[in-house]
């Protein structure tokens, strides 16, 4: 849902203050043995939100070394540093070159389900680590399995591990990171363009696991390879808004502005993740401000992939904060791009200006397009309010209607 903006005019904001930030496009350092960049100082270090995310691209690289080992699969490399340059990206590249990295470390922790487990509760951590009060972390449960599924992905041998299984393990491991950490973590699901047959199951177990933790439902994929919508995909969708579950897709990222048309008219998107091509259709673009739809940017990302320029002074982000759109910064792949939510941030304060004030609004105002009851959604806000200035606890709830 989405709440009204708060008028956080406070004169108290003024003390949050922004720090040096990193230079354009650099790293704020590596994350367990991923790189070998500094940390830098950061520009927003305070409570955060964070809405697009995938879990399978957000694995400690660490992590899939341990697992590779203890499983006894034999890295497709030398060593294991050369093993961990194969699967970033340090430079721009494409989309569709980003995601192959994706098959170099899945069949690691794909079909196991000790690593699930593992990686959702490392995420939760990771996450409080940076201040990060609320994310939803997306993925395919069809991808972590080796059963029930068609074609098997990864090219593993059949196991016996369910892609419903594989959200039972995920859900398992943000609750104990729950438990540990004191963040609150939810679940989208994904649904791949190019996975047609996958998508039924996808919204069905929306459906089963809405109450464990499970928010949303999501269409990701390479939209510079196949971006309109299918007829399962479509269905899929439909049966989602027939039960009220919260909608978001991959749209508009690299592919043109009809892709997010598409998203908004046929799938009923509530939310898109990424959306940049938006402001290449003028009326398109009025309509997504209007209906107040809550875009999904990554900054860093959109470097990688390509989808934006270099020079972030003309970044479509600049013009979505200008224009008052909903919108939010989030990490995407973190383990790909070598990055934090810090990253985001810092290009943001360095490369488009932002002030402290703007972040306070991308945070804590109507921007906040969370998959929860309403609520859920107000503890989230009083939460992130008390933890920047605990004197502004007052002026919250006062806001609130």
């Amino acid at each position: 849902m989405r709440l009204s903006a708060l008028a956080l005019t406070s004169s108290r904001l003024l003390s949050l203050g922004c720090r040096t930030v990193s230079p354009p496009g650099a790293r704020d350092g590596a994350r367990d043995g991923a790189g070998s960049g500094a940390p830098t100082a950061l520009s927003f270090d305070k409570p955060k939100v964070e809405l697009h995310i995938h879990l399978d691209g957000a694995i400690r690289p660490k992590t899939i070394l341990e697992v590779a080992k203890r499983r006894k699969i034999k890295l497709p490399t030398k060593n294991d540093n050369q093993f961990l340059k194969l699967i970033t990206c340090d430079g721009p590249t494409t989309l569709t070159e980003m995601l192959t990295k994706f098959g170099y470390f899945m069949p690691i922790v794909a079909g196991d389900r000790d690593a699930i487990r593992q990686i959702a509760y490392e995420l939760v951590e990771d996450k409080a680590n940076e201040k990060i009060v609320y994310f939803e972390a997306r993925y395919s449960p069809h991808l972590l399995a080796n059963c029930d599924v068609y074609p098997i992905p990864w090219k593993q041998s059949e196991g016996d591990l369910s892609p419903d299984e594989v959200v039972r393990l995920v859900n398992e491991g943000f609750e104990k990171g729950q438990r540990n950490f004191g963040i609150k973590v939810r679940s989208i699901l994904s649904c791949l363009r190019h996975m047609e047959a996958w998508s039924p199951e996808v919204v069905e177990l929306c459906k089963k696991y809405r109450k464990d933790g499970v928010v949303g439902l999501d269409l990701a994929g390479d939209e510079s390879i196949n971006y309109e919508p299918s007829r399962g995909h479509v269905q899929t969708y439909q049966e989602a808004v027939r039960c009220g579950i919260h909608r978001t897709v991959h749209a508009g990222e690299v592919g043109p502005p009809e892709v997010v048309r598409e998203a908004v008219e046929i799938l009923k998107a509530e939310r898109i993740g990424h959306g940049y091509s938006i402001i290449k259709d003028a009326k398109l673009y009025q309509e997504i401000l209007q209906k107040d739809i809550h875009l999904e940017a990554c900054l860093y990302s959109s470097y990688i992939t390509g989808a934006c320029k270099a020079d972030f002074s003309k970044h479509p982000v600049v013009r979505f904060m200008n224009d008052g759109a909903n919108f939010s910064l989030s990490t995407d792949d973190p383990l790909i791009f070598n990055s934090t939510i810090h990253t985001e941030y810092n290009m943001a304060a360095k490369d488009m200006n932002f002030t402290e004030m703007q972040f306070m609004r991308m945070v804590c105002g109507r921007n906040v397009s969370l998959c929860l009851p309403k609520d859920n959604v107000r503890c989230i806000l009083k939460k992130l309010l008390n933890l920047i200035d605990r004197i502004l606890n007052l002026v919250f709830c006062s806001l609130l209607p």
